[in-house]
């Protein structure tokens, strides 16, 4: 269970009042639960994303084994018919 605060939420920033505010009416909640919840989902997502290094290998390796061992370099003209070109 969260632990209770009595000191208020004091947001000078107007930009960061008017964000906290819209996302505390859209989810229904005080200010200060929505700037908590809005942190522990960011830090969620920044704990798991992974580097965009390890994302590009993943996508390559993929690549690599749809092409298969018997790959081939694709023509213009081939490329040009994947983009609508004529």
């Amino acid at each position: 269970m969260p632990e209770r605060n009595p000191t208020t939420l004091q947001i000078r920033d107007v930009r960061a009042r008017n964000l906290a505010m819209r996302l505390a009416q859209q989810r229904g909640v005080t200010m200060t639960e929505a700037v908590v919840q809005a942190l522990q989902e960011e830090l969620r997502r920044a704990r798991s994303a992974e580097p965009l290094a390890v994302r590009i290998q993943k996508i390559s390796a993929d690549l690599a084994r749809h092409a298969g061992p018997n790959r081939r370099v694709l023509t213009k003209d081939e490329i040009d018919a994947m983009w609508g070109h004529d």
